[in-house]
């Protein structure tokens, strides 16, 4: 009986493995929906935002109504620039001294030269294309007045636009610097009279305080205060630990504000399709300058930079992209490249294994200087608006295009709508008006959201990239010192060897042990 028992064990245990087997793949898919809920929810919020949209719109709400069914979103909007601050500032300090002093001006020479390469590619990118679908071709009967849109009017010049970026880069407060920024306005000053009596004006241009965070001026100085607490030695130690453990406090706070992001994008995105107006009439007149901006984007996400990617790492990108799903759709939703870097930095360290000390360095300074997405679309916009007024461009306003959309996307900011603004620098820079610009506003709540997730992705492949520099360093950097090591220890064993077997050495130690004894006996 005790035999059968016993000999029954080994069927029990066969007939269990397939329960075992069960029993995993239920347990993994259980740690996939608990490894990736957040996105599963993230993704569900913005199909369930288009149905509640569309079922919202039909019941024709007051303006009133429209902006207490916005409001969940814009909880959500409030509560990532709430944390924008101490998040950029905090990781730059912490990043910048957490770096060696020559591996950081390293990073940051690739790093510099990798936004800027990629957004001169994105900028012919947007040209080309431009020129291919030809937008503003027979569209020179398309005016304000026929969609009934505003006005957008900006007189600043090229050289101004390009001298506040540099004043906005050294801040004066940098208390201000956290709600304010530098701009230039003008005003006209007499200067003198005509002979016949008349008043000479000229337009004299003078500093104001525009709001909106000078994020250019914070990055700088928080990276620049970092060195110095490297340079401090231990006497900075303290303070950079208060500013890690700020940031680290701060990441905590961006876990939990990420649970609500799949609520808030439900209404950002429901009410958008609420307060869409003539989507018909728009989408008609101005869908080949959609067309072509969306197609740059694809073109420059999905084959550019993965190609870039793989050019240095020769790992997969797409593996890479597939852990950055929640940023992608948190982008899509906000519009704001620095709204999605909190969920970026938490997700590029958690999913992609990426060094904190790199991404919390260099996704900070991506959020505010590359926008890949802003130059493809600010390209096509600046050529679109110069076929809808018949302006043929020669080879040295396409360099200036080329050029100034690179240079003003550096300071166009991470905000909805922000390049709409940078697209006058372009204007004026080719001698075109600015007028029309109003058609690209009307439309940008469609560009902006691809532009947002282009922008986002190239800071990812960035971070992506330098992390696999770095480690390629540190690898170079161990092979010299374990070659050093593996040489001492075979010299010690050598010598260990000759110690134990050569019949020199144990004469000689043996004749050094017996030396004293015979001293003292002739003694």
């Amino acid at each position: 009986m005790e035999k059968e028992l016993n000999g029954h064990a080994l069927p029990e245990s066969s007939s269990a493995e397939p329960l075992a087997e069960r029993v995993s793949w239920g347990q993994k898919l259980g740690t996939f929906f608990r490894k990736n809920l957040l996105v599963l929810l993230t993704v569900s919020g913005v199909l369930v935002g288009v149905g509640l949209g569309m079922a919202v719109r039909t019941m024709d709400l007051t303006k009133a109504q429209m902006t207490y069914f916005a409001f969940p979103g814009e909880m959500l909007l409030r509560m990532l620039k709430m944390i924008i601050l101490p998040l950029v500032v905090c990781s730059l300090v912490s990043g910048a001294a957490s770096l060696d002093t020559r591996s950081l001006g390293k990073l940051g020479g690739i790093a510099v030269g990798y936004f800027l390469v990629t957004t001169l590619i994105a900028s012919g990118i947007g040209v080309t294309l431009a020129f291919i679908i030809q937008p503003g071709v027979g569209a020179g009967a398309l005016n304000t007045n026929h969609l009934s849109l505003e006005r957008v009017t900006n007189d600043k010049e090229t050289a101004d636009s390009f001298l506040d970026l540099a004043r906005n880069l050294f801040p004066s407060n940098l208390v201000a610097a956290a709600f304010r920024s530098y701009a230039t306005d003008y005003k006209m000053v007499a200067v003198g009279n005509t002979t016949n009596g008349t008043t000479i004006y000229q337009k004299v241009p003078f500093g104001t305080e525009s709001d909106g965070m000078n994020i250019l001026g914070l990055v700088l100085f928080a990276m620049v205060f970092g060195v110095a607490l490297r340079k401090l030695g231990e006497e900075g130690e303290e303070l950079i630990r208060f500013f890690n453990a700020f940031n680290e406090a701060t990441m905590v706070l961006v876990s939990w504000i990420m649970w609500y992001i799949p609520f808030g994008i439900m209404f950002l995105v429901g009410s958008k399709i609420v307060e869409m107006e003539d989507v018909v009439l728009l989408v008609t007149s101005l869908g080949k300058y959609i067309f072509a901006s969306i197609l740059g984007h694809v073109i420059h996400g999905g084959v550019v930079l993965p190609l870039v990617y793989f050019g240095f790492t020769r790992k997969n990108p797409f593996s890479f992209l597939a852990g950055l799903i929640t940023p992608f759709t948190t982008a899509f939703a906000t519009c704001s490249s620095s709204a999605t870097l909190p969920s970026m930095i938490k997700c590029v360290e958690e999913n992609n294994g990426v060094d904190k000390r790199i991404s919390r360095f260099i996704l900070p300074i991506g959020a505010t200087v590359n926008m890949d997405g802003a130059a493809i679309f600010q390209c096509v916009a600046a050529v679109f608006i110069a076929q809808l007024n018949n302006h043929q461009l020669n080879a040295g306003e396409i360099f200036t295009i080329l050029v100034t959309a690179t240079a003003s996307s550096v300071g166009a900011a991470g905000i909805p709508a922000g390049g709409i603004i940078t697209i006058a620098i372009i204007l004026e820079a080719i001698g075109l008006p600015t007028n029309d610009l109003s058609l690209m506003l009307a439309v940008d709540w469609i560009v902006d959201r691809t532009t947002t997730v282009v922008n986002v992705e190239g800071d990812a492949l960035g971070a992506g990239i330098l992390h696999h520099i770095n480690e390629q360093e540190q690898k170079k950097l161990q092979r010299p010192r374990e070659e050093q090591e593996l040489l001492e220890v075979r010299v010690e064993a050598n010598t260990q060897a000759q110690e134990e077997t050569s019949p020199l050495v144990t004469h000689h130690s043996k004749s050094q042990e017996v030396a004293p004894e015979a001293i003292e006996s002739v003694l």
